[in-house]
């Protein structure tokens, strides 16, 4: 697989595996197959995969337990990322960050975090703290890399002072691009790489399901408004325009998407998440598809259509912008 650089030299493949939806958000833990998630993560590895990612509040806690996992025995072929800081609400302290990497590298079975994210800024803690926190924990060799999610660029500038951020993971598709205005640009102002999570649009832009009464129980696409059935009908019109892009090169409406989102730049790596290997194998042929001009230019228009925002008020407003 072609490699991309990350910041501060941290160099991944070009497209990651978020791990979540393995054991949490989409599917109920009774439900879960470990064996066929095993195998998917160690598959991709097989394909050249590097960046995994996974998370404390998954499960919470069984994500990273799954990861560990599978790359027992292969840790010198993963980048390994996790995070901190939304566990039982917002907590972005130094000491939290501590407690935090440690019990994380217990389950995940290893003796050091490659990428090491703030899960959302803590509202009541200054960034400097929290990041000087994390700091430390580089210092002290429990981590390499450090990374935000959902910050905005005054949060980025302000913590890439105390410590070189080499990661900035926010949500990103072809129909979700607030980040271009503003954050992007600061992303690579300050050399940071950039980590999209939901490039498929939660498996909207896949054609996975067309609206929420498609959803199993416990799946919390159900609170995403976009998916409520009227948003969703007014959005399967995007979902259309994919289509016929994917037709007419002979792709799935998902490579399509995903290769989109491969075509925002060599610091952008995609994390689309899946607990299949059909699913895995599906994602990596986007890696191959080159989308041409004509291709880009019917895409271009779609973040204008969406119907619905990403998540409800109380969740939106720990996203920044």
């Amino acid at each position: 697989m072609r490699t991309r650089r990350l910041g501060g030299g941290l160099e991944v493949g070009a497209m990651g595996l978020g791990c979540m939806g393995m054991t949490h958000g989409y599917v109920r833990p009774e439900d879960v197959d470990e064996a066929e998630a095993i195998a998917t993560i160690q598959r991709a590895l097989d394909r050249g995969v590097t960046l995994l990612d996974t998370a404390e509040v998954y499960g919470p806690f069984t994500n990273e337990v799954l990861v560990g996992k599978a790359i027992k025995g292969r840790r010198e072929q993963v980048v390994l990322a996790t995070k901190f800081g939304i566990h039982g609400g917002a907590d972005g302290s130094p000491a939290n960050a501590r407690r935090v990497a440690e019990a994380s590298l217990r389950r995940l079975q290893v003796d050091v975090i490659d990428l090491f994210y703030l899960h959302r800024k803590d509202p009541l803690v200054p960034i400097e703290e929290s990041v000087g926190g994390m700091k430390r924990l580089v210092e002290g060799g429990l981590v390499r890399h450090l990374g935000l999610s959902e910050v905005g660029p005054d949060t980025l500038r302000r913590a890439h002072q105390v410590h070189p951020v080499a990661a900035l993971q926010s949500e990103y598709s072809v129909f979700e691009r607030g980040v271009e205005e503003r954050i992007l640009p600061t992303c690579r102002e300050l050399g940071i790489g950039f980590v999209p999570f939901s490039p498929l649009g939660r498996g909207f832009l896949a054609g996975a399901f067309k609206d929420d009464r498609e959803l199993g129980q416990g799946d919390f696409r159900h609170n995403v408004p976009r998916f409520a059935p009227e948003n969703a009908r007014a959005n399967q019109a995007i979902l259309e325009v994919i289509r016929r892009v994917a037709a007419r090169k002979r792709a799935t409406p998902a490579q399509v998407a995903l290769a989109w989102v491969l075509s925002r730049g060599e610091d952008v790596v995609p994390i689309p998440g899946t607990r299949r290997r059909a699913r895995l194998e599906e994602n990596l042929g986007a890696l191959d598809l080159v989308l041409l001009p004509e291709d880009l230019a019917e895409l271009e228009p779609l973040a204008g259509r969406v119907a619905g925002d990403r998540y409800l008020p109380a969740i939106m407003a720990t996203v920044e912008r």
